[in-house]
């Protein structure tokens, strides 16, 4: 692209302590909250082998490599290539709602759950996307999109309404309702979820509201 990675939020590796503490309190307060409904624990009966194979593709490849992949690809290079040709609301919302229907791409869901996964997906595409504003650096929106992948869908604990066997431990929940269980996809594009993708959102915008105002 004969552009420096710089102007496409990708410096020199260096974290925020701000966005280092959220990346650790969003997910342990979603799974929290899921964690007050009714249900029950059940757990994994696998060896130390399988356990080790599960904590480590959480960590390694849901985790940090899909987390820094995705940040490069959708908040650093298309973000800015949007806002480069039009602007920076467009920016924000464009590659984020596209960023939701990928989500959808493969998966046999019904109209009910394809809907709450673009909504959740574009929520937490333009969460990624105020802090990558914010911080003028992809690899924040990478340590908080990673940390949700290894706490929520790593494989340590998986919340839903029936028992993983590709995780350690399982929270089975009682309730069947769409709103809190998120439908197909799971409590990602929960009522809990979605609250916790907004609060983040909010903390950004207080933080610093020239990222929203620029150029709109």
């Amino acid at each position: 692209m004969k552009e420096d990675r710089i102007d496409y939020y990708i410096p020199r590796f260096k974290l925020k302590l701000e966005w280092v503490i959220t990346a650790l309190v969003l997910p342990v307060l979603v799974s929290a909250c899921f964690l007050l409904l009714r249900g029950s624990f059940e757990k994994n009966a696998i060896d130390l082998n399988q356990k080790l194979v599960i904590v480590s593709a959480g960590v390694f490849f849901t985790g940090f490599g899909a987390g820094i992949v995705e940040e490069i690809i959708f908040r650093g290079i298309i973000m800015n290539v949007v806002e480069k040709r039009f602007d920076r609301k467009v920016a924000i919302i464009v590659p984020s709602l596209l960023f939701g229907i990928l989500h959808i791409i493969g998966m046999d869901f019904n109209l009910l759950s394809c809907a709450l996964v673009i909504l959740a997906g574009t929520m937490v595409g333009i969460m990624f996307s105020l802090i990558a504003l914010k911080t003028k650096s992809v690899w924040n929106s990478a340590i908080v999109h990673a940390l949700w992948n290894i706490i929520i869908i790593g494989g340590i604990l998986n919340i839903g309404t029936s028992f993983n066997e590709n995780s350690l431990y399982s929270y089975v929940l009682d309730t069947k309702s769409f709103v809190w269980t998120g439908g197909e996809f799971g409590i990602e594009s929960s009522i809990i979820g979605v609250a916790g993708y907004v609060l983040v959102c909010l903390v950004a915008i207080l933080l610093d509201k020239k990222i929203y105002r620029k150029n709109l």
